[in-house]
C-alpha cells in the first residue's frame, strides 16, 4: 500500500460512506486515536504523518462492524484490498 494524501482521502471518503466523520485532533490516545461508537466519530492524533493517520484508521476500519453492500462498488473493493493486504 502507497502511503500517501490520496490512500487517506480515499479512507476518509469511506467512512463517510459509513456515517463516521474523521476528525484530527490533539489528545492522549494510548493508540493513536479513539472512536466514539455512539456519535460514530473517529478521533485521531492530529500530529500523526500520512502514514500513521492511513494505519490508525485501516485499524479502525477493521475493528468497525457493518455491512459491505451499503458501501459503494469502489470502496467496497478499496475495502477488500485493504484487509487482504494487499494495498492500493
Amino acid at each position: 500500500m502507497r502511503y500517501t494524501q490520496t490512500t487517506l482521502k480515499k479512507l476518509e471518503e469511506l467512512f463517510g460512506e459509513l456515517d463516521y466523520a474523521v476528525r484530527y485532533e490533539k489528545g492522549s490516545f494510548q493508540s493513536g486515536y479513539c472512536i466514539v461508537e455512539s456519535r460514530k466519530i473517529a478521533v485521531v492524533n492530529k500530529f500523526f504523518d500520512t502514514e500513521a493517520r492511513i494505519n490508525c484508521l485501516l485499524e479502525i476500519l477493521n475493528k468497525l462492524e457493518f455491512d459491505p453492500a451499503a458501501l459503494s462498488e469502489k470502496s467496497r473493493e478499496l475495502v477488500g484490498k485493504w484487509q487482504n493486504g494487499s494495498g492500493q
